[in-house]
């Protein structure tokens, strides 16, 4: 049975500045560029789909003009980048529609920040108020959603899914940077024989050694003064091992290939040439291109044509990584 008492479904509401704190993790920041990056250089098309004996039929139309600039006062890279990253850390976008068609069709619109928008509705599932929009506020300003298009993600929030893998990535990249920031001894003096030496002397001797090592590269010991060198393992203090094993995870909360974003697979999988790399984040951004083609297909678009990023032009534009060249 439904409730009747209203829940309400704000973005911002539980991640605060998680946003801010995710971009600072290499990881996470490349791999919202990447895809980000691919649905902004990627071109729409617009077809018309009719249907024969033989199945769809699929006919080029030429693109209408919001389709190579939604908004008119910044570039369509912006609106979609932005847009993408809305998908990823939230779950949802916003755009605003700021101008019409005579028939009602929206012509232009605008990106609104998902983390001013808030939903209410009797019952929320995830990111989506199945219960039906009670009513929609933006800044705390009521709204009226048929101004708006709303892009509901089919992947789970990155921001609300990841807190425990952004937080761990944030305790060893602090840890590394102890270890970066503090030096650490080479090895050590020890005395083993003849009257002990006061604190002075052993400070003097100790200046004495390092000195002579800057400055000749080799030093002498007198009788009963060992040096005894470090087995201090840098690749432990810096946590390197762990730092990976984090990177591979935060790729799989960005949901994106691993060796895209330089995480080890841990599976020995390798991609010889920058075409089977961009077929493979062409692959992983499926379910945002999805998302926003079927969204403005239904709002945008009058029943029988559909708005699709261009595959093609996808693989080709993806992806700067040169081929290595053979041995």
């Amino acid at each position: 049975m439904i409730s009747t008492a209203t829940t309400s479904l704000l973005a911002g509401a539980t991640i605060s500045a998680g946003r801010d704190r995710a971009m600072r993790i290499p990881t996470i920041s490349r791999a919202r560029d990447l895809l980000a990056g691919l649905v902004a250089t990627t071109p729409l098309e617009h077809l018309e789909v009719s249907w024969s004996v033989d199945g769809p039929v699929e006919t080029l139309l030429p693109p209408e003009p919001w389709m190579e600039r939604p908004d008119p006062d910044v570039s369509r890279a912006h609106i979609m980048s932005w847009t993408v990253d809305d998908l990823m850390m939230t779950g949802r976008a916003v755009w605003q529609i700021t101008a019409r068609y005579a028939d009602g069709r929206p012509r232009q619109f605008r990106w609104i920040p998902s983390g001013l928008v808030e939903f209410v509705s009797p019952l929320i599932v995830g990111n989506y108020p199945v219960g039906g929009l009670v009513s929609m506020r933006i800044s705390g300003v009521e709204v009226d959603p048929a101004d708006y298009v709303i892009f509901w993600g089919s992947q789970s929030p990155l921001l609300e899914t990841g807190g425990r893998a952004i937080y761990t990535a944030e305790r060893l990249d602090r840890s590394a940077e102890r270890f970066a920031t503090n030096p650490i001894a080479a090895g050590y003096l020890r005395q083993t024989s003849g009257e002990p030496l006061g604190g002075d002397e052993l400070d003097e001797l100790a200046r004495a050694w390092v000195e002579m090592r800057d400055s000749l590269a080799v030093a002498a010991l007198g009788e009963g003064i060992e040096f005894v060198e470090s087995t201090i393992d840098p690749s432990k203090l810096q946590s390197v091992e762990s730092r990976q094993h984090q990177a591979l995870e935060l790729a799989r909360l960005a949901n994106v290939s691993p060796f895209l974003v330089g995480a080890p697979t841990g599976s020995g999988l390798t991609y010889q040439n920058a075409e089977q790399a961009r077929a493979q984040l062409l692959q992983d951004a499926l379910p945002l291109l999805a998302v926003i083609e079927e969204t403005l297909s239904d709002r945008a678009l009058p029943r029988g044509r559909v708005v699709r990023f261009s595959r093609a032009d996808a693989e080709r534009t993806v992806g700067q990584t040169p081929e290595e060249p053979n041995p």
